[in-house]
This record gives structure tokens, sequence and C-alpha cells, in this order.
């Protein structure tokens, strides 16, 4: 499939699963909704905390097309949606039209998924992608930097990878600054909170061998965890691991990153 065909599919309800090893040489994008009245903050936010939140694109208030996939609908082409009311998580759902407002500013949040067929190609094992598992996903003890109402843990990914290709895999990573860049943090997961790493807090474990080493990433995710702390009226997210696919190629953004 090309990404056009995947938002088809998943437009029409065909497509429900997480998108990891989906359409692997093109960007994909977490998201974030807020109203008008928070978007600045929420900028700011998002800004402050560059790594977790990475800003590919925004919608105005009231638009659902992204430039990054013209034809696309912001409201129908991500296979699920996370609804946060006043804090509380209050629905899963499989599209946005039925609640759609005129105020609400769309943030596309740059995605790790981008920069795992980068390091495929360079011969990096993933065993999420090989077992079709979603990847782990973990709350921890490293606090954002405030803005406004928004303010929380940052949430972060974990692939495990082989001991002697964790050097490869950071300076990989380091050349996708707005898909997370480089690894925030290698090794004893308790050093960041996370107490029992076979309990993911979004996603699926994949076991961690003894020649491998966790390995963590800032994750898209974060906002998840802000729109509890945030009690505003409406944030809207992706489902963890269930991203907006665009037309852009990998090799075309880092492109457009080295010409800015």
């Amino acid at each position: 499939m090309n990404p056009k065909e995947l938002r088809n599919k998943i437009r029409k309800g065909d497509f429900t699963g997480h998108t990891s090893g989906v359409c692997g040489d093109y960007v994909q994008a977490n998201l974030a909704i807020v109203p008008k009245e928070y978007a600045f903050e929420f900028l700011l936010f998002a800004n402050r905390n560059r790594k977790s939140c990475p800003i590919i694109d925004v919608l105005e208030a009231g638009e659902f097309e992204s430039e990054l996939a013209p034809g696309s609908d912001i409201r129908t082409d991500l296979p699920q949606y996370f609804l946060y009311r006043n804090g509380q998580l209050t629905e899963q759902v499989k599209e946005l039209r039925d609640i759609w407002q005129d105020d609400f500013v769309s943030f596309l949040i740059g995605c790790s998924f981008t920069f795992e067929s980068e390091l495929l190609k360079e011969k990096i094992p993933l065993k999420h992608i090989a077992a079709n598992r979603n990847v782990a996903m973990y709350i921890t003890n490293i606090a954002t930097k405030p803005a406004g109402p928004f303010r929380g843990p940052v949430v972060v990914s974990m692939r495990p990878i082989k001991n002697e290709l964790v050097q490869k895999a950071i300076e990989i990573t380091a050349r996708f600054p707005d898909m997370h860049g480089a690894p925030l943090h290698v090794g004893n997961p308790a050093a960041i909170g996370i107490h029992d790493i076979s309990k993911p807090n979004f996603g699926e474990y994949v076991e961690i061998e003894e020649e491998e080493t966790p390995v963590f990433w800032a994750c898209g995710v974060t906002p998840q965890s802000v729109a509890i702390h945030a009690d505003i009226p409406y944030v809207i997210t992706h489902a963890p691991g269930h991203m907006f696919v665009t037309d852009v190629t990998n090799s075309e953004f880092l492109s457009r990153q080295l010409r800015s």
C-alpha cells in the first residue's frame, strides 16, 4: 500500500490496527487537537519539549487537510483516536466527524515510526515489527516543561537493540531531530522510573535478551499523559501506535530539514 491507499482503507474502516511497520518509507505523525483558545499554549508547550513533541505541521482552526498529505482528512484518516474531556479519557473512537468543532486546531507531531525504516535498512532488527506488535511505551519520572495547563511526565518508546548495534542506532536516529532524534535514555529502566519493563503503559512488550540493551526514545504519546493533567474541555489525540501516515518520504523530509 502507498499512504493514500492506506488512508482510504482507514477511512472506510478496513484498517484499524497500529501503523508500526506500515508504509515504512513514509513519514508518520502523532496527533494532538485542542480548542483554539488553548492552541498557543500547546504550541509553547511543544516548543519547550521538542524532544517529545516536535511539530511538523499545524492545521488552523477548523481545517482538517494536512499539506503533508493532499486530500487527507485528519478527522477520519487515523485508525483510532483518544478523546479526553476535562482531563479524563472518555472515549476511544474511529473517527471525529460527529464531534468536530470549527475551533479545533490540529498539531501533527513527528513520530519514531519514521526512523524505524532507516534502522531496518541499516540491518538493525526491530523485534516488535518482526512480531507485528505495537511498540512498547512507558510513562517515566521525567517531567516536561509546563506551559499554561499543559504539563505532565514524558512518555518514551522502547526498542531492544543488539548491544553491538546500540551506538549505530543512536547515530542513525540522531539524523531525525523532528522524529524525536537520538534516544533519551539507554540501559537501566529504573533510572527513568520504569520499575517493571514487562508492563508497558501503552503498546506491547517484547522480551529483552541478554545480548540486547533497552533503548528509550522520547515519544509523541507524551500529549496523552499531558491531557490527563490539562483540565480543559477537549484534548484529542491518536490512539498510541495508530498514526497519521503522510505522503512525504523519509528522504524527502530529511532533505527539507537539511535545506532549512
